[in-house]
């Protein structure tokens, strides 16, 4: 299929590449920034634009992976712009096309085209580090084209799923928790082990061990540490070293009583 790419950034460059990878041919990719679609149209040999009203008219898919804030400003103009132009008899090209937002949290509803779904890969996703889009679980929404997003997402995922637009609000939150906020916890970690000439590697092995178990266990079944029985001694002695920084501080304090809490 034809596809054009609204948007450059992280999930945009592994979306791209994987379905033109699965045989599929995309034209165009626009980005706000010159540097972002240039770059990301070098690597899929495609035009880039800058401008949404050069966009060309000529997809049977878009694919809108922009950020939340201007997702529907964005989708609107897009399909403002598409309406205008004279379409060449083909139907299901330009404005008659499949328009998808990759959004986790935002509602199908964002998107103002008749045919319209969400297509949403629940994966981090960095420019610089290889993905396996085999692994990585999609979940669609639509009212109009199930069945094409089913064949766009079985060429890329071996894990696909139907899920309506309140259950991938929860989805999506959930995987802030087992994402973004355990990857913070790295960070305030690693600022711990540099301000002691520590190197942050020696905590690799505890960091696969964690999550290696949640392969066989329950999160509630693998949880450890003084937290669980909380240790008043132990944690104390944690909070003293911390008392340079009240914020780290107050998060520690608010996993330990959430773990304990929650056992």
């Amino acid at each position: 299929m034809d596809i054009i790419f609204i948007g450059a950034g992280n999930l945009a460059t592994h979306l791209s590449q994987a379905f033109q990878q699965a045989g599929h041919r995309v034209l165009q990719v626009f980005s706000r920034t010159e540097e972002s679609a240039s770059r990301l149209a070098a690597l899929l040999d495609c035009l880039s634009t800058t401008d949404v009203t050069d966009v060309l008219p000529e997809a049977e898919v878009y694919f809108l992976c922009v950020r939340d804030a201007v997702l529907q400003e964005l989708a609107s103009r897009l399909y403002a712009h598409l309406r205008k132009i004279a379409l060449t008899g083909n139907p299901r090209r330009g404005a008659g096309a499949l328009f998808l937002h990759t959004a986790g949290s935002m509602s199908l509803d964002v998107l103002p085209m008749l045919r319209r779904g969400v297509f949403y890969p629940m994966q981090t996703f960095t420019k610089s580090r290889p993905v396996d889009f085999s692994q990585v679980p999609i979940f669609l929404e639509s009212q109009t084209d199930m069945r094409l997003m089913e064949l766009l997402a079985r060429a890329l995922s071996q894990q696909v799923y139907h899920l309506d637009g309140e259950s991938r609000r929860y989805l999506h939150l959930s995987a802030v928790f087992a994402c973004n906020f355990v990857n913070h916890m790295y960070d305030l970690s690693a600022r711990i082990l540099e301000a002691h000439d520590i190197p942050f590697r020696v905590m690799y092995p505890l960091i696969d061990e964690t999550a290696q178990k949640v392969h066989s266990l329950s999160p509630r079944e693998a949880q450890t540490g003084s937290a669980v029985r909380y240790d008043k001694n132990v944690m104390q002695r944690h909070l003293d070293l911390l008392a340079d920084d009240p914020s780290m501080q107050e998060i520690y304090k608010l996993l330990s009583r959430s773990i304990h809490d929650k056992l």
